[in-house]
């Protein structure tokens, strides 16, 4: 059962009732990350979203972890480009009371100074953890320079130059802005009684004040063919080629699921059977969609011995080519919409993905999305549909290549990307 809320203050809550099963899941969806930060900013969403566990008048961090643990529970957050996040899961008879820690987290957060030095040597091991993960590290570099002029292009984690810089009066600031009652969306999945948790959601959420400031309106970036090589001391060649891709919301976004689907999700994609299955020459490649609100990106990521760099790049781009020209078969069909429905099905045992699907329909549509209608449209998907795609996002003069790691000499890197 699916119910859409307002709590006294403007809040919006989505929720959906799952007898069955015995937790539940509540997500507080801020429309704020790392997109929405001046330059000055880089990281703070982030860094913000840590700070929030660090103590609160009434229970410090120590007491906060033993809490959620005592209850046999899951708290935690993530920052994304779009959004930031703070979730917890717990069995049906712990709602009030993890309701009550997560309003203290989120209402009366003290952000002590010492705090925020020690976990700026936290943040600044996390960064060093990306770049020292080529596949995380390459995927970063090759965001950062299709959309180098833009927001969304930034490392959600900041830099080390930018976090050093972060005060007290830094994050209340950033908070002031952007965390906002009409700018926020609270998710509820599980085994819960309706009226009690709207009772209980506008208690300790429903005060809390706006701020009538508008919100800085969000650049959409200009997608830029780049080839870009970073050397570094690795095993193997870790490379991303890119294309653009879709909104969130839009029209084709189930053929472009299907035709990721087909290109490189999946075990039986073109990719994975081409370059790992019949050549050996990855253990790791796929195809992967970045979407937001107003733009996209599809990239495919390998990671290879260096001698076979050249190898990869070409059967890479005759994959390419063959959709473009081909388009894709009857039975690739068939697979990728199995795969996409099972994914979609499967998802729906657990509250979590329950919950972020309900919070994410309402931020990017405004309403749910039942599946019936989800499965409809990719069942709707037409061949040509894919094939058209393909034709229109791998264009030759929208492809992007970043290669981290070693590469044989004397390799020209753009002579590659024609398809």
């Amino acid at each position: 059962m699916y119910l859409k809320e307002k709590l006294d203050n403007g809040i919006r809550v989505v929720m959906e009732r799952v007898p069955s099963v015995k937790s539940v899941s509540v997500g507080i969806w801020v429309r704020a990350g790392s997109r929405d930060e001046e330059e000055h900013e880089q990281g703070i969403a982030h860094f913000t979203e840590h700070m929030f566990f660090k103590g609160t008048k009434r229970r410090s961090a120590q007491a906060i972890a033993h809490e959620i643990d005592a209850m046999g529970g899951e708290l935690n957050a993530f920052t994304s480009r779009e959004t930031t996040t703070f979730y917890v899961k717990v069995l049906e008879e712990h709602l009030p009371q993890a309701l009550d820690l997560l309003a203290d987290l989120l209402l009366h957060a003290q952000f002590p100074t010492r705090e925020i030095e020690r976990e700026k040597q936290v943040v600044f091991e996390e960064i060093k953890m990306v770049e020292d993960d080529p596949e995380d590290y390459v995927s970063e570099l090759h965001t950062q320079k299709l959309w180098e002029k833009n927001p969304l292009g930034r490392p959600i984690l900041g830099s080390t130059e930018t976090v050093r810089g972060f005060r007290r009066s830094t994050i209340q600031g950033y908070l002031k802005r952007h965390y906002r009652p009409t700018e926020t969306v609270i998710s509820v999945a599980g085994n819960f009684s309706v009226s009690p948790v709207i009772k209980l959601l506008n208690k300790v959420f429903g005060r809390s004040e706006s701020n009538s400031r508008p919100l800085n309106r969000r650049a959409t970036p200009v997608t830029a063919a780049r080839v870009t090589h970073q050397e570094k001391r690795l095993e193997q060649t870790h490379f991303c080629l890119g294309a653009h891709g879709l909104a969130v919301n839009h029209p084709d976004r189930y053929g472009l699921y299907t035709l990721n689907s087909i290109l490189g999700g999946s075990m039986s994609s073109r990719l994975f059977q081409q370059i790992r299955e019949k050549r050996g020459l990855a253990y790791s490649v796929y195809s992967y969609l970045s979407s937001f609100e107003d733009t996209g990106l599809l990239t495919i990521y390998a990671a290879v011995n260096s001698r076979s760099f050249r190898e990869a790049i070409r059967l890479t781009m005759s994959v390419i080519r063959e959709l473009k020209e081909r388009g894709i078969t009857k039975e690739e069909y068939r697979t990728a919409v199995s795969q996409i429905k099972g994914g979609l099905l499967l998802n729906l045992e657990s509250t979590s993905s329950r919950m972020s699907r309900l919070a994410k329909d309402e931020l990017y549509f405004g309403r749910q999305l039942p599946v019936k209608e989800l499965i409809s449209g990719i069942e709707k998907v037409k061949a040509q549909q894919v094939k058209r795609l393909a034709q229109e996002l791998f264009d030759e003069q929208n492809l992007s290549l970043t290669v981290l790691g070693p590469v044989p000499p004397k390799t020209d890197l753009k002579a590659f990307l024609s398809v």
